[in-house]
């Protein structure tokens, strides 16, 4: 007996109502990261520092009295430097900020698929490969119809955040259609971010068999001219100090704030981390725990200047033990923060 036509409009309206590969994908993150050399070598580092320092976000001096310098003196001879500082840090898989990011969102993509969410998401630089501009143009040449950029910047600055939405918007003016745009300007204060730093801390307290003397929380610096200028950071680093001591139930005189990464002869941000350091091991503060929340990878900044520069001048000084917390990298508790964070933003965008 033939189908009513009843059936095949039934049959029909259950065939779309299965979601397609494409329909799944149709919104999509761009998990966005500073950046990295591709290789520990000069001719990459004078190929990214061009990029980076290059940036009129990075550095605010007039291009007119800053491009000189910088192509004629700083990357003739900062890459041989930078490079045997990053060679100390490389690892098999390659850059460790590289390798933490593309892990990350590959976790990311994994804990929204089981949220109910099933999103593509893409790992991108500001600096380096893959490039913002080159993973907008895979999503877009894949159908996707809304990205949504979340910097790995906590806490939003010009030099970083701001950048980012630069290269996005750089990207925009290229292209003749692009898919709708939100963006995540930073979320400091978050609490699932809080609680993720918190379970690093006493998860390297229990390993560690107990808090060391001071907690040390140290954050990339920027210009002081920055923050007069109008730049939230510095307030927002000192926020998310404030709640992760409250998380962890520190009085004021059991952690300090430091900020580090300092470049050029204008003054920036203070404290400074490893002066600070130096400071508490002549005071007599023997044992540190030293992490830096506003990292979410273990990068440059992280293993080479802070866990080996900044440790060696403590030790040096008379401090007897420098104890290292890993940024959140792969943590679940920070996945999961990164999920809730990116789900919020993703709110209103129909899914399937």
């Amino acid at each position: 007996m033939p189908a009513s036509p009843s059936h095949h409009a039934a049959q029909t309206a259950s065939a779309s109502s299965i979601p397609t590969a494409a329909a799944r994908e149709s919104t999509a993150i761009l998990l966005s990261n500073l950046g990295t050399p591709d290789a520990p070598t000069a001719p990459a580092l004078r190929r990214y520092l061009a990029q980076f320092l290059g940036d009129p976000r990075v550095v605010e001096i007039p291009r007119a009295l800053w491009l000189p310098l910088l192509y004629g003196i700083i990357l003739r001879t900062r890459p041989a430097k930078s490079a045997a500082k990053y060679a100390s840090i490389w690892t098999e898989e390659g850059s460790p900020l590289a390798v933490w990011t593309a892990k990350q969102a590959v976790m990311l993509r994994g804990w929204l698929g089981e949220a109910g969410q099933p999103v593509r998401v893409l790992p991108a630089m500001r600096y380096g490969q893959p490039a913002i501009g080159a993973q907008l143009q895979v999503l877009q040449d894949a159908g996707v119809r809304r990205v949504l950029v979340l910097p790995l910047y906590p806490q939003y600055s010009a030099t970083t955040t701001a950048s980012v939405f630069d290269d996005v918007a750089a990207w925009v003016r290229r292209s003749r259609c692009f898919p709708e745009l939100r963006f995540v300007n930073d979320y400091h204060d978050h609490p699932d971010y809080i609680a993720a730093l918190a379970q690093s801390v006493r998860a390297h307290w229990q390993r560690e068999g107990g808090p060391a003397d001071k907690l040390v929380m140290s954050f990339h610096g920027i210009p002081e001219r920055n923050v007069r200028l109008g730049d939230p950071y510095a307030e927002q680093c000192r926020t998310t100090a404030r709640l992760l001591a409250q998380a962890l139930g520190l009085g004021e005189d059991r952690y300090l704030l430091t900020f580090q990464s300092r470049f050029g002869k204008a003054r920036w941000l203070e404290p400074y981390t490893e002066p600070s350091l130096v400071a508490l091991a002549q005071g007599g503060t023997r044992r540190v725990d030293v992490m830096c929340p506003g990292f979410t990878s273990d990068c440059l900044e992280t293993l080479e200047e802070i866990n080996q520069e900044a440790r060696e001048a403590f030790l040096h000084a008379g401090g007897q033990d420098f104890r290292y917390i890993p940024c959140l990298n792969d943590n679940p508790a920070w996945i999961t923060a990164l999920s809730r964070i990116a789900q919020q933003h993703l709110a209103g965008w129909s899914q399937p």
